[in-house]
Order: C-alpha cells, then sequence, then structure tokens
C-alpha cells in the first residue's frame, strides 16, 4: 500500500492491524470492549534526524505502545504517526 504523505524526520505513518472479533474461546467481542490495536504495519517512514537515521522500513510489522501516536485520515483510511521511539519492537 502507497500513500502520498511523507512523514518529517524520525516519524512514521502505521496502518493499525483490525481489532480482534472474537476470543480463542469463540466469545464474540463487542465494539466497545475492544482493546485498541498495538500492532501495525509501516506505511511510511521519514528519514530520520540529521544523526539518527530512521531504522524501521515500509511494509515491517511492528509493535507499539497503547496510547502512542496520533491518529489521523488519510484518503478516508485511519492510520497512526508517531515518532520511531515510540516503537517498541519489529515483529519478524
Amino acid at each position: 500500500m502507497s500513500i502520498n504523505v511523507k512523514p518529517l524526520a524520525d516519524r512514521v505513518i502505521i496502518e493499525p492491524s483490525a481489532a480482534e472479533e472474537t476470543t480463542s474461546g469463540g466469545i464474540i467481542i463487542p465494539d466497545t470492549a475492544k482493546e485498541k490495536p498495538k500492532k501495525g504495519k509501516v506505511v511510511a517512514a521519514g528519514s530520520g534526524k540529521k544523526d539518527e537515521p530512521v531504522t524501521v522500513k515500509v511494509g515491517e510489522t511492528v509493535l507499539y505502545g497503547q496510547y502512542s501516536g496520533t491518529e489521523i485520515k488519510i484518503d478516508g483510511s485511519d492510520y497512526l504517526i508517531m515518532r520511531e521511539s515510540d516503537i517498541f519492537a519489529i515483529v519478524k
């Protein structure tokens, strides 16, 4: 997926994964009880700061803090924009 927005400095744009619809036991979770996703796919990344290049790459799946980033809407889709330091790990 490609978007027409390039984040500045050490910021990345993430497409959050969909929230879980059912539990492992098969119970359907209502919208009001769903947790905010903490995993997503990097769709755009800035070039980094002067002495600190961005290490995550477009297409990688990452884990981030539950309240990290700012929600934005681009071309009708929801994304999060956050600093690379708010990302905890890259999922292999």
